[in-house]
Parts: structure tokens; sequence; C-alpha cells
């Protein structure tokens, strides 16, 4: 029995997501007769590109930027959740409720967060938003970085910032788990539909192969029924690279219109 990393790490709160995502981890590996390696000592990136990979998810963006050719895609999970669905998500663009603001527009000049300039839902999304209304290159007064979009979350209740573009998912699970974490928030508007975030394995993963473990993870899923109602998962879609070719349509609109720094 090999070993391998599996990993999903990129919906890990609150406690029953991160919870359920073992037990799927746990039974996929059992269908395939699989073993698992700790990969505690890896960052997401190192975890990504290692060898052992079996699975693990990324952010659409950094596949189309910063992994092309280096892993290769398993497949995207099919959520049926408020805001997400059919195979893809979606940002919301939060204000808190108290914000006088209304319009997209009205937050011209306004304090932004985002949790990294390497999301596709907290700046790719935003910045394609945000392009047909920014001025001279400029929307906000001042863009900080809150690392996490929990974290974003909380600048925006204890008010020390007024706008942020949250994963759907992210939006979805914390309404429903931690409903305190976005509490006092009101939705502005949403952004274009993006495809859930990507499955991936290494670059040597065959056809076969990928077939293979996409099969495993929807077996899995029709084991536990309990994971598909914690997670929203319906199943795992195929996939590919092409998939997420409108995220960089995205930013090249953006970049078109003179916004390609979100700022």
């Amino acid at each position: 029995m090999s070993d391998h990393y599996a990993e999903l790490l990129m919906y890990v709160a609150p406690a029953a997501v991160q919870q359920a995502n073992q037990q799927w981890l746990i039974r996929i590996l059992e269908r395939l007769g699989l073993s698992r390696r700790n990969a505690d000592h890896l960052d997401l990136h190192s975890l990504w590109l290692a060898p052992e990979l079996l699975v693990s998810q990324t952010c659409g963006y950094p596949l189309m930027t910063q992994l092309r050719g280096q892993v290769r895609v398993i497949g995207r999970p099919r959520y049926e959740l408020p805001y997400s669905s059919h195979g893809d998500h979606c940002s919301l663009l939060l204000t808190r409720d108290d914000n006088p603001r209304t319009t997209l527009a009205d937050f011209h000049n306004s304090r932004g967060v985002i949790n990294g300039h390497d999301s596709n839902s907290g700046m790719n999304l935003l910045r394609e938003r945000l392009a047909p209304l920014q001025r001279d290159g400029r929307f906000f007064a001042s863009v900080d970085i809150s690392g996490a979009h929990r974290e974003s979350l909380r600048w925006l209740r204890e008010g020390r910032a007024d706008l942020a573009a949250i994963d759907s998912v992210t939006y979805d699970y914390l309404a429903r788990f931690a409903p305190q974490e976005v509490a006092g928030l009101r939705i502005v508007t949403q952004s274009a539909p993006s495809p859930t975030l990507p499955y991936i394995g290494p670059s040597t993963l065959s056809d076969e192969r990928i077939t293979q473990i996409r099969e495993a993870m929807n077996l899995a899923l029709r084991d536990l029924p309990q994971v598909v109602e914690t997670l929203g998962i319906q199943a795992v879609l195929p996939a590919s690279e092409d998939d997420y070719q409108v995220l960089l349509r995205y930013q090249q609109e953006a970049a078109d219109a003179g916004y390609s720094k979100l700022q």
C-alpha cells in the first residue's frame, strides 16, 4: 500500500466543514486502497507541487497564473448551496448593515480589504466588478490585505474596512455553521460567476488515473450522506484548465479598462 498526500485546505472552517472534509478524504483513500502521508510540514504551494500528492484543492486563479503545466485538474465540486451551484460559485461583495452606501459605485474612495492578491474570489472577481467604475486606475482610497476571508469579514464587522469580496462557499458555510461571523453584514452585489475551486493532482497523473480518483471521490460521497449534507457537494464534475480560462479573461478585461491592479 503506497502513501500519498491528500489534503483539502481551501475550506477549513467552521469545524463541521473541516471534519467533513477529513471524513471524505479518509473514505477516498479507502476506496483507492491507499494510505495517507502526513503533510503538516508542507506549505500550500509545496503541497500542490509534491510528486507524492494524490489530491488537493487550489484556487482557480493560482491554477492559471502559478501552477499551469505543473499540476493536473482532477475535477471541480458541484455545490448546491444558496450562492453556489451547478459547478460555479461567485464572490459576494459585502459591507456593514449600517454603511449608508447602497450601490457599488457608492463605494468609490472607500476602504477595501482583500484576503490576498493571488485570490480569485477575494481579488480577481472583485477587480472585474470594479474595473468599469475605477477612475484613473483607482477605486478605493485604500486597500489592505487581511490574509483570509474570515479576517476580511472581521475587518468589516469591526469597521476597519467598508467593502470586501467573500467566496460564496465560505459565506454559505459561515452563514450556516457560524452565523455570528456574518451577522451585521449585507450583500451589496454578486460578482460574475466562476468555476468552483479545482481539485488537483501531480502533473504525472494519466487520464485513466484522474478518472479513477474522481470516481473514488464520488463513490465516497455516496457512502457518506452526512458529508454531502455538511459540505453541500453533490458531485465532483470533470474539469480541465480550459474551464478556468474565464478567470484570465476577467483579468484581461480589467487590464483593458486600465485597472490591472486592484487599488
